[in-house]
């Protein structure tokens, strides 16, 4: 009698996990399962929670009801309609960007991605499209793989909107916005965003989501938000995995 497939998955898992202990995805720890972070690392997460700037999707200190909006959200509202971020840019957060990012540590998306699929839900319960913000192909080629893309990847299979990954082209080289301020990052990415023609129709009447990892002052959604508005885009939100506190 052949063993069911189910029975050959199970060893299978069992096999790799005793090649492959489970670990936390952070520092290492043994954990039951995989792609989990452990109890320790946990409760050094800087998640974020409400209240929270409903434009920015900053924290804020008090709920006041209805609509929530940060002195930065009435200074200079931005582009898109709705931002949101599953964590602050510190401890923790901080090192699986970075190891995301430059450690090419892709198995981070997957834990990654499942937290900014459940953070973002309202976001994509109206999403038709998910749009990860585009490296250069210079930058692209170097690094081997986009973070952003690696991460809408996951939420499309966790909630079935569609990712359109070749939607939004960075079409100009620009130098690492780390470092610059608010005035000089967005002059970093003046023109830095394109669609094609023939991947118009793709856009036009979408309610589209931006994935990104990181959100510091807005820049890139806004400029990248802008050109997908330009070209047809019926409403333009943001989810990243982490943004930097001064934000709001």
């Amino acid at each position: 009698m052949k063993p069911s497939l189910t029975k050959l998955s199970v060893f299978g898992r069992k096999f790799m996990d005793l090649l492959y202990p489970p670990a936390c995805i952070a520092c290492g720890a043994a954990l039951a399962e995989h792609d989990g972070i452990c109890p320790a690392c946990w409760r050094l997460m800087p998640f974020i929670t409400k209240p929270i700037c409903d434009r920015y999707g900053t924290p804020l200190p008090v709920d006041h009801g209805g609509m929530m909006l940060s002195p930065l959200a009435v200074a200079e509202p931005p582009v898109f309609g709705r931002a949101r971020a599953v964590t602050r840019y510190d401890g923790v957060a901080r090192e699986l960007v970075h190891g995301l990012k430059y450690g090419d540590r892709i198995e981070l998306a997957e834990t990654m991605g499942a937290w900014m699929a459940r953070e973002g839900a309202d976001l994509l319960a109206d999403a038709n499209l998910l749009v990860p913000v585009p490296l250069h192909w210079f930058r692209l080629w170097r690094r081997r793989f986009n973070q952003a893309a690696a991460l809408a990847d996951v939420i499309g299979k966790k909630t079935g909107v569609p990712v359109g990954f070749e939607t939004l082209k960075r079409v100009k080289a620009t130098r690492p916005q780390v470092g610059l301020t608010r005035t000089e990052r967005a002059a970093n990415l003046e023109k830095a965003f394109a669609i094609h023609e023939v991947d118009r129709p793709l856009i036009v009447g979408r309610r589209i989501v931006l994935i990104d990892d990181v959100m510091t002052t807005a820049s890139t959604g806004n400029v990248a938000a802008r050109t997908l508005i330009k070209a047809g885009a019926a409403s333009v939100d943001l989810l990243v995995f982490a943004l930097v506190a001064k934000t709001g």
